[in-house]
């Protein structure tokens, strides 16, 4: 039976049109994820910087998603938003800035390919890695708000339908599930409860994240084995605390950076206990003005193609 592959990550996310790191890693990265929030705005130059920094990064695959900030890369909520402006804007103006509909997604697509960078819409895909590993994800850009004055948002009352399949190995989406890693500065959770149930169905090995600036860490999660099926599934209810850790979080973030001088945090876990772990990561660069918080590097075993 052949071994499973120890496979390199490197995980941000809001970094809002910034460069989250001033240096270039000295170590080997199999895998970047960026969890969307590419940009402020959603400005075409916003886009051009992220997609530099991203290309000037080594690594054999690099998967990037929208966030609510990245509006025009979801064409209705743009056409939405230039429509109910007021006073009304100039065509040609919001062409200068954002470029016409659809047109992000063209250049994003233009430049991507040879930088090894894929853009992922909401669904599930898989990946061979030059590692030999086989990396099977699920992605979402989509996150509740009550204004939906954004990109990828659907109000909380309605809901959203997180179809993650069972057999998946990283989940990526803009915002965090509720109850993990998602207190706001207000000292509520602002995580979706669709999303927690969706990923405790399916108990990935990494659910990264990012949406909640203040909630950046990590926490590796243990699930609570022989629930009933018709049970939902809650963080209180179905997270065995008990045996769940916290790796890190806002408080131990001054300790993180002196450790690094790159400005990243190294975090090696491995699972105890198959389909009963799951590592969270609130990958938030950006704090409350600026970029102040530091990237992930996780290792995560992962099944041979």
């Amino acid at each position: 039976m052949s071994q499973n592959v120890r496979t390199s990550f490197l995980i941000m996310s809001d970094t809002h049109g910034h460069r989250p790191l001033s240096g270039s890693l000295s170590e080997h990265i199999d895998v970047v994820i960026h969890c969307g929030d590419l940009t402020q705005e959603s400005k075409i130059e916003e886009f051009q910087r992220t997609l530099q920094y991203l290309q000037e990064i080594k690594a054999d695959l690099k998967l990037v998603i929208a966030g609510n900030h990245d509006f025009t890369m979801d064409v209705p909520a743009f056409e939405k938003m230039v429509a109910n402006a007021k006073p009304a804007l100039e065509p040609e103006l919001v062409r200068k800035a954002y470029g016409d509909y659809g047109e992000i997604r063209k250049i994003l697509a233009a430049n991507a390919e040879a930088a090894n960078i894929t853009f992922l819409d909401e669904g599930s895909y898989e990946f061979t890695l030059r590692n030999g590993a086989l990396l099977r994800v699920y992605a979402s850009p989509f996150t509740p708000s009550l204004s939906g004055d954004w990109g990828y948002q659907y109000h909380p009352n309605e809901g959203h339908n997180f179809k993650i399949p069972n057999g998946i190995d990283i989940v990526i989406t803009h915002g965090p599930p509720k109850g993990i890693l998602d207190y706001t500065d207000s000292g509520r959770r602002g995580g979706c409860p669709d999303l927690f149930q969706a990923v405790a169905r399916a108990r990935p090995r990494l659910h990264c994240f990012g949406h909640i600036h203040e909630g950046w860490g990590g926490k590796l999660i243990t699930w609570r084995g022989n629930m009933p099926a018709t049970s939902v599934p809650s963080h209180f209810t179905h997270i065995n605390h008990s045996k769940s850790t916290v790796l890190s979080n806002i408080s131990q973030l001054e300790t993180a950076c002196e450790s690094s001088d790159l400005a990243y945090l190294p975090a090696d876990c491995d699972f105890n206990e198959s389909n009963l772990q799951t590592i969270f990561i609130n990958s938030a660069l950006q704090g409350m003005t600026d970029i102040t918080q530091i990237p992930w590097i996780v290792n995560i075993l992962l099944p041979p193609t």
